[in-house]
């Protein structure tokens, strides 16, 4: 996926013009003080990786992927709580953050990842966006795609061992984003090509 310039320009518009929301942040600082954190959430495979680069790119600003803290296929509840312990509690007292990377291939975290304090941060992947985020965030971001499309790329991807794997996270994904109102809570929603959704 990749967003056309006017839907970019006004990603990065709504990103600068918010409030950050991570970090002291006294009322009459200036908008540079504190972090403004962009969740970018949806269904694997719907094109949350690719926007977050754009993105990260036009900010700027560092991109952390949910991919990694995740620790492999049962990965996606908990992923949320090593994102909150590991890198937006140490943000939010104005000091970095660091998370350590799960390595899919040898099933293990593996190295840690400075998150230093910064005016802008991107965090896309699955769960990204869960109720919890809507304290810190400054911007929430859905995207989405078919079914038959999101496995059709997790499969080019990641080979059709992975076809197993794939489904049973896609049922997960359906109890997450029912019980968390993801969708529905974003700020902003895209379709899988990068357009405007409703």
């Amino acid at each position: 996926m990749s967003v056309g310039s006017d839907v970019l320009a006004d990603l990065v518009r709504q990103v600068r013009d918010r409030a950050p929301r991570l970090g002291s942040v006294p009322p009459d600082a200036g908008p540079s003080s504190g972090t403004r954190l962009v969740v970018i959430d949806g269904p694997a495979g719907s094109g949350k990786t690719s926007l977050a680069a754009q993105l990260g790119e036009s900010l700027p600003a560092q991109v952390l992927h949910m991919d990694d803290l995740y620790e492999g296929w049962r990965g996606l509840e908990p992923a949320w709580e090593r994102l909150d312990e590991w890198v937006l509690r140490p943000l939010a007292t104005g000091r970095s953050g660091r998370y350590r990377r799960f390595d899919w291939v040898q099933d293990a975290f593996a190295e840690w990842h400075e998150v230093p304090v910064a005016p802008f941060l991107v965090v896309e992947g699955c769960g990204a966006g869960r109720l919890e985020a809507g304290t810190v965030a400054s911007l929430r971001v859905w995207v989405e795609a078919p079914d038959g499309l999101r496995l059709a790329r997790g499969l080019d991807r990641d080979g059709e061992a992975m076809r197993e794997h794939w489904l049973a996270w896609m049922e997960t994904e359906v109890e997450h984003y029912a019980r968390n109102r993801t969708r529905e809570r974003a700020d902003v929603r895209l379709d899988g090509f990068g357009r405007r959704v409703t």
